[in-house]
């Protein structure tokens, strides 16, 4: 028998002052399997202990959510008797330390998140980040996620359609892959996981467990140091053709009736899951070990209970239907095994071999985690940029460094490697739109809808000012769907963050989520689900806040959803701006990512402004009166004129001649570009103007060069292969 001693309680990712309450908790203490166990389920990955006091005063609802925050994925209702699920979730740690795996199981858990809700994936989406182009870690982890995202997506057969890469020396030893997913589930054949019946038999299905992930989820909850490399073991493996045999069963066993409860292994897997079913039904579970399928020989307790294989189930079952339960299973080449019951007891129960290992209160352990008010001080503060470094930069120029950066390159080498267009719904495509469009591939009653999705962070203006910062990601998710389109619904996040326990990390985060829900309550846009990834540091040194936010929409009629070009030949259509010319620098590309200065502060966004220029570009859509649609984020009006040009393989005349560089880059928010046709362009400037709002023309379509207002100009040839040969360096063989 293992003694439990201070060191062993460390590497369990325990404080003293937790072991102490454990003790209490037990009365006695813990043997080596409850405190794995309680490991698994205290740390923050699975418990939310640091955050769960501000998560809690979120925006959560509205009409249109059936389920919020809580379930494997949040799930809102889009009409005809459907409901779409989405969620998004971190991969952080183990991407790191294993890129290709790390990345792929990603993938995975977030799929199975979708549909052990009930709900068939349509789309998968990602935000990656990485260090600095030219560190010598970002070439390989770059490839490794890469492939990893496309390998799993690609075989498992879901469409990879939109995201977001973003790079930034801050995240050389930490990068992020967060991963989202949407399915569609009619909305009275939604599965939850709270067990509901004492005495129902608790179900194993799916892959055997294996050594693989073991303390996945403790990693994930602690900073790096330089033993990371030694981490390899917890990382989980993958294997996508079993997931896609796994989500046809599961679909089955639920449409068959067999399921009463349902909930993925993912993060600490046989021990969360169990928990968690038996936890929200308030009740108990019984697990006997010896009947988990197993694919190592003379695996323990611990092991088994710790233990990150993917692909893998746990449910309860309804009375009687086992044999039928387990032909499903056994159509698919998948193991079934009872291993357990629910009890009246609320204890979670763990034999092996025929011995009690492990006797835990079950609340204490999933809802009743530790909760801390973490104290909190100030973000760090930066320079306000001065204007100086523009005097002498040519307009062309400043937007050609921009065009070849790795943060604004064309972002074709990669989604090139995913398959987009798998289950043939995908309607806007990456590169295509502000936000994916994927179609409903089960129309009912003749409509023809779709979904809207995009992801969004700007890291930069998080680091300036989380608070407006993480306020812009919602608002920039928002304004890329309504670009489309689409009425704004919901979103989900990820907020990934440096150590919470050091008071200006605390205090990004606690910004992070005011800004956050200020957006959403303003914007009608609910929180639905999310995921915290703190401790994403390495050596004392934070990734800046990243609060990644994934928003979805929907498009009343996917044939009208508007693309960067037009269905029609561009030339002499004219290009009108929504919101004024650019007034702000700070924070900018332009500053950050061609002057090299971190310097602010951040743009605000007017959540009213908002809210109003969205409605009022989904109103024009309506009536037909927009040819395509392009938000303005980083790099500002050029940026974005630019990748219209590309977009519609035509040049642009700037009519406006006395704009300076703060004026064509500058990164104010609530503002589009809109290409309508000559002849109403002065009606919808005076119909704007009724409206108090900002509503002019930049110009028109011609020619083969963007000519802009300072004399210079880029042909779109030169353009093009700057923006398409950004990313050949980090993504060409050797």
């Amino acid at each position: 028998m293992t003694i439990i001693t201070p060191e062993i309680v460390n590497q369990h990712g325990l404080s003293e002052d937790e072991y102490g309450r454990i003790q209490e908790l037990i009365g006695r203490e813990p043997n080596l399997v409850e405190l794995g166990i309680f490991s698994a389920m205290w740390n923050e990955h699975c418990s939310y202990k640091s955050s769960k006091k501000w998560l809690k005063t979120l925006h959560v609802s509205g009409p249109q959510v059936i389920c919020g925050p809580g379930e494997n994925a949040g799930v809102v209702d889009i009409g005809d008797g459907m409901a779409a699920v989405f969620k998004m979730e971190s991969h952080n740690h183990p991407s790191f330390i294993e890129p290709y795996q790390g990345a792929a199981t990603g993938v995975g858990g977030i799929l199975r998140d979708v549909f052990t809700m009930g709900a068939r994936p349509i789309a998968a989406l990602n935000a990656l980040f990485f260090g600095a182009a030219d560190h010598e870690l970002t070439r390989k982890l770059v490839n490794g996620v890469v492939a990893g995202v496309g390998g799993y997506g690609n075989a498992f057969g879901v469409p990879t359609v939109g995201g977001s890469v973003t790079f930034d020396e801050r995240y050389n030893t930490n990068i992020l892959v967060n991963a989202m997913a949407v399915g569609l589930v009619p909305s009275d054949q939604i599965f939850y996981s709270a067990a509901s019946e004492i005495g129902r038999q608790v179900v194993y299905i799916g892959a055997k467990t294996g050594r693989d992930g073991i303390h996945g989820a403790t990693m994930a909850s602690a900073s790096f140091g330089e033993d990371s490399a030694e981490l390899r073991p917890t990382v989980q493996v993958g294997d996508p053709f079993c997931e896609k045999r796994l989500l046809e069963a599961t679909l089955a066993l639920m449409a068959s009736g067999c399921v009463d409860s349902i909930q993925d292994m993912g993060a600490a897997g046989l021990t969360c899951s169990a928990v968690e079913m038996g936890a929200k039904g308030n009740m108990g579970v019984r697990l006997d070990l010896d009947r988990v399928p197993q694919r190592e020989a003379a695996m323990t307790a611990y092991e088994m209970m710790l233990s990150e294989s993917q692909e893998r189930m746990l449910l309860v079952l309804s009375p009687g239907r086992e044999d039928e339960a387990k032909s499903i299973l056994d159509k698919w080449d998948l193991d079934f095994a009872i291993v357990g019951e629910t009890i009246s007891q609320t204890q979670f129960q763990i034999f092996h071999q025929g011995v009690e290992v492990a006797n835990l209160p079950i609340r204490e352990l999933g809802d009743e985690a530790p909760e801390y008010d973490r104290e909190y001080s100030s973000p760090p503060s930066f320079p306000e940029f001065d204007g100086s470094g523009l005097e002498n930069l040519p307009q062309a120029s400043a937007l050609l460094q921009l065009l070849s950066h790795p943060n604004h390159a064309s972002r074709a080498p990669i989604f090139e490697q995913y398959d987009h267009l798998v289950g043939g719904e995908t309607i806007i495509r990456p590169g295509q739109g502000d936000a994916a469009v994927v179609a409903m591939p089960d129309q009912r009653h003749g409509q023809n809808k779709g979904l809207a999705m995009t992801t969004d962070v700007n890291p930069r203006y998080c680091l300036l000012d989380p608070y407006h910062g993480a306020m812009q990601a919602v608002a920039e998710t928002y304004r890329n769907l309504c670009a489309v389109g689409a009425k704004p619904l919901a979103i989900t996040d990820n907020l990934n963050f440096g150590n919470p326990q050091r008071p200006e990390i605390m205090a990004q985060f606690v910004a992070a989520i005011k800004g956050i829900d200020a957006a959403c309550r303003a914007l009608d846009y609910p929180v639905v689900s999310g995921n915290v990834s703190l401790y994403n540091e390495t050596d004392g040194r934070g990734i800046p806040p990243t609060p990644t936010i994934g928003g979805l929409g929907l498009v009343a009629h996917v044939d009208h959803a508007l693309e960067l070009a037009t269905d029609n030949n561009p030339e002499g259509m004219v290009v009108m701006l929504l919101g004024g010319k650019g007034s702000h620098l700070g924070g900018s590309a332009l500053v950050v990512d061609v002057l090299g200065r971190m310097e602010g502060p951040a743009p605000k966004t007017d959540l009213t402004k908002e809210r109003a220029h969205g409605e009022f570009v989904r109103a024009l859509h309506q009536e037909e009166k927009i040819m395509a649609c392009h938000d303005i984020s980083e790099g500002g009006i050029a940026m974005a004129m630019a990748e219209l040009c590309m977009a519609n393989d035509i040049g642009f005349a700037f009519q406006k001649t006395d704009w300076g560089m703060t004026n064509l880059f500058g990164e104010d928010q609530s503002r589009y570009l809109l290409v309508v046709d000559a002849s109403i362009a002065e009606a919808l400037s005076a119909h704007a103007k009724s409206l108090t709002f900002e509503l002019e023309p930049l110009g028109a379509f011609t020619g083969r060069v963007l000519q802009l207002p300072d004399g210079s100009g880029l042909s779109l040839d030169e353009m093009k292969n700057n923006n398409m040969s950004g990313l050949d360096s980090l993504l060409k063989n050797d």
